[in-house]
């Protein structure tokens, strides 16, 4: 049998902050393991949480002291990796046997990334990818990852990588990570919107690929106890939307809308050949006399000291 059971853990960031968060993710070690999944993906800045209609005291040209003390608490809220959290979700990865990915914020200095870790059972904290490209005002709180964090982890569902939220908007990106041989996508995210399922089944149909989406669920501003302006009261600031497709873009379970919970499916990634019988995007349909993608891995950083 090669076919294997993966997840998505449609699960929110705790308001009460990552503590409460984390004992929330822990919490799910029975459900995981009576699923017998292989694979857990968890949503978009899980651990950190993303802070939907925070303005962080920013008008253009100016910052209000308000939005520092802001920043200084969303800060503190974020992990360091490694850390007592990564140790935390490695041992939960052990103990269930299933590889993990997880969306947290990670503190870098002091800058932010909104980034995917990757466990594996044996080896712990495998791999980790930060957001290249925060998506409108979330450049104002997060820094932009390079390329030296584009990884594909060998596991036992299979070869898993994937993109975060509206990076998977990103067509070069998606071409480079196709290129590395991802099976099965993994794509955290805080998009609730019904365009996403489309995103989500054009990339799987595109890279003939398995994908699994994992996303928040956040409660309304009035439940808690928030006015966000623009914002409905009574709609929930996220409503899910967990979804699992397959390699020809069919829905194989989800979306989950509302509410916490494991959602899972089987797949097989035997299936990805016969899927890319008519439609290889970076084999034989890609048309290398025409188009060539670059991708630049190496580690950018601002300062190098050399003897």
């Amino acid at each position: 049998m090669t076919a294997k059971t993966v997840a998505a853990l449609q699960i929110g960031a705790s308001s009460e902050g990552k503590a409460r968060t984390l004992e929330h993710i822990l919490a799910f070690e029975t459900d995981i393991a009576a699923s017998g999944a292989a694979l857990v993906v968890m949503p978009e800045a899980l651990l950190g949480g993303y802070p939907k209609g925070e303005i962080f005291g920013t008008r253009l040209g100016y910052r209000l002291p308000e939005g520092r003390e802001a920043y200084a608490r969303y800060y503190e809220n974020a992990i360091d990796v490694p850390g007592p959290e990564t140790d935390a979700l490695a041992a939960l990865s052990q103990r269930t046997g299933a590889s993990l990915v997880v969306g947290v914020i990670e503190r870098g200095g002091s800058t932010l990334y909104c980034t995917a870790l990757f466990f594996e059972p044996d080896a712990g904290l495998a791999a980790k990818h930060r957001k290249l490209m925060p998506t409108g005002t979330e450049r104002l709180i997060w820094g932009q990852g390079d390329g030296s964090t584009l990884p594909v982890v060998d596991t036992a569902a299979g070869r898993i990588g994937g993109a975060i939220c509206w990076e998977n908007h990103m067509p070069l990106l998606r071409t480079a990570m196709y290129a590395k041989g991802v099976e099965i996508w993994c794509a955290p995210t805080v998009d609730e919107r019904d365009i996403w399922q489309c995103s989500m089944r054009h990339i799987a149909h595109e890279g003939r690929c398995f994908v699994v989406s994992a996303c928040q669920v956040q409660p309304s501003p009035a439940e808690l106890g928030q006015d966000v302006p623009g914002w409905e009261a009574t709609r929930p600031l996220i409503n899910g939307g967990s979804v699992i497709v397959g390699p020809l873009g069919q829905v194989l379970a989800g979306p989950m809308h509302g509410g916490t919970g494991l959602l899972t499916a089987e797949v097989d990634t035997e299936e990805l050949v016969r899927a890319r019988y008519d439609f290889d995007v970076v084999g034989h349909y890609a048309r290398p006399d025409v188009f060539s993608l670059t991708v630049d891995e190496r580690p950018r950083t601002s300062v190098r000291f050399t003897e």
